[in-house]
């Protein structure tokens, strides 16, 4: 049985269309970044859950 690589191993058998294009448009830019409040950080959001958690289990359980 024949086994066929799919791997280019040379740049000449690439797309023709591809290879027409510019360079800059296949380089890739990293996401930027959004700058989270200070009610979305970790430990606040935690605190938060817990308490009110606790508070509607408290209050439940009281009335």
């Amino acid at each position: 049985m024949r086994k066929n690589n799919l791997v280019l191993t040379s740049e000449q058998f690439r797309h023709p269309f591809r290879s027409s294009m510019h360079p800059a448009i296949f380089v890739e830019t990293p996401p930027k970044a959004k700058k989270q409040s200070w009610w979305q950080d970790e430990d606040v959001h935690l605190f938060t859950i817990s308490f009110v958690a606790f508070f509607t289990v408290f209050i439940t359980f009281i009335a």
